[in-house]
């Protein structure tokens, strides 16, 4: 299945593609951001970097693997990536099946729950999902609030070392039945 291209209210978000690479490198470059990040992302971040994770996710994708990779597109701009998110319906879950990153001067503006909720539509009410775990670091503050808006349930923490120094992860559930739930009142409101 390929990844689809999901609309919401301010963003596109499409599926990734190579000529993302430069803003992908320009905005995810970022001590900010990558610090909240698992130690499998380089740090200090090569400059080839992003066109390498691109090309490395494009051939996993073109090789049959569950993925679903799109980039964030603000509606009325030039077109260009602010920010990713991937999800691997199939993954085990022990670390997760859904990853994000915003890029800093979009932070705080709701941007990320926006698109998280059509991700989650499109996990639950096209792929029937029943449920699926995501993961933060313990100190990723930001990411935990997208979490809970977006009807995650906290299920204990995990052993992941970031970059940040810390190894403790928050581990958390979206359930289908949750999700319903909390989308039906959202219309009703």
């Amino acid at each position: 299945m390929q990844t689809p291209q999901l609309d919401t209210e301010r963003l596109i978000l499409r599926p990734l593609a190579l000529s993302d690479a430069p803003a992908i490198q320009r905005h995810f470059d970022n001590w900010n951001i990558i610090r909240h990040l698992a130690a499998v992302v380089p740090w200090p971040y090569p400059a080839d970097g992003a066109e390498t994770f691109v090309r490395s996710e494009l051939s996993k994708i073109s090789a049959g693997e569950e993925i679903n990779h799109w980039v964030l597109v603000p509606r009325g701009g030039d077109g260009e990536a602010i920010g990713n998110i991937h999800f691997r319906p199939g993954a085990d879950g022990a670390k997760g099946n859904r990853g994000f990153w915003l890029a800093e001067p979009y932070w705080g503006r709701g941007l990320m729950t926006e698109a998280i909720t059509a991700v989650n539509d499109f996990a639950f009410l096209t792929l029937g999902l029943d449920h699926f775990y995501v993961c933060n670091a313990a100190t990723n503050e930001a990411s935990r609030r997208v979490k809970q808006k977006t009807g995650a349930e906290f299920v204990g923490f995990i052993e992941l070392p970031h970059h940040g120094g810390q190894s403790k992860s928050e581990r958390w559930i979206v359930r289908r039945e949750t999700w319903l739930r909390s989308r039906g009142a959202q219309s009703q409101a």
